[in-house]
């Protein structure tokens, strides 16, 4: 398959380039800088842009068969970062016929299958204390991707860490079935995972962790 990766030269999307490299498929890297891409490969092809310009999205988007999404915020990064690339990517699949989007959100999103615990209620308090906006912006982005009409799935995560991929997991809800860290490089194999066979979790949120 060919895979379009946003958010590729991250600390998650380049684990998740080199799996899907491994895995044999064909890999559009969506990057700001390309020099931040230390990946080299004959089935890697760098498109650089921003997120937020609908022109530079669709670039990347042509052509593809599964569009993976894991940018996220960091320092700098405009409020509204998620929602309006979430737009733009979703208005380019929908245009070129791409069907696909495996996305990456954090726990603090919900879903109607959680079954939050006193300890998930305190967290989403601090959420949306100490960063309002960027949860604000990642719940607005979850209901652009749901309301797309493509084949989505949502993944959310708790505390991400930088450990080694193990393909050992536990897929679940908040409050069910799940704890509280994962690797980044344990997350890019679920969302691998969901764009080769994402039926199961078809127009759901599952929550990934440890």
């Amino acid at each position: 398959m060919k895979l379009v990766v946003f958010g590729a030269s991250g600390r998650t999307g380049l684990p998740l380039v080199q799996q899907a490299l491994d895995a044999g498929h064909e890999v559009v890297a969506f990057v700001r800088n390309p020099s931040k891409m230390p990946i080299q490969h004959e089935r890697l092809t760098l498109v650089q842009g921003d997120a937020l310009n609908a022109d530079d999205v669709e670039r990347a988007v042509i052509g593809g068969d599964v569009v993976l999404n894991v940018l996220g915020h960091a320092k700098n990064t405009p409020r509204n970062l998620m929602t309006v690339s979430a737009q733009h990517i979703v208005a380019a699949m929908k245009k070129h016929g791409v069907k696909r989007l495996i996305t990456l959100t954090g726990a603090g999103v919900s879903a109607p299958e959680d079954q939050p615990k006193l300890l998930n209620h305190v967290i989403k308090f601090l959420l949306r204390t100490i960063s309002p906006a960027v949860l604000a912006d990642s719940e607005r982005y979850a209901e652009v991707v749901k309301s797309s009409g493509l084949e989505w799935v949502i993944v959310r995560s708790p505390m991400l860490t930088e450990g080694a991929r193990t393909g050992s997991y536990r897929v679940g809800w908040v409050g069910v079935n799940t704890g509280a860290r994962i690797s980044r490089a344990d997350v890019a194999d679920f969302m691998l995972t969901l764009a080769q066979n994402g039926e199961k979790y078809l127009h759901k949120m599952p929550m990934v962790s440890a």
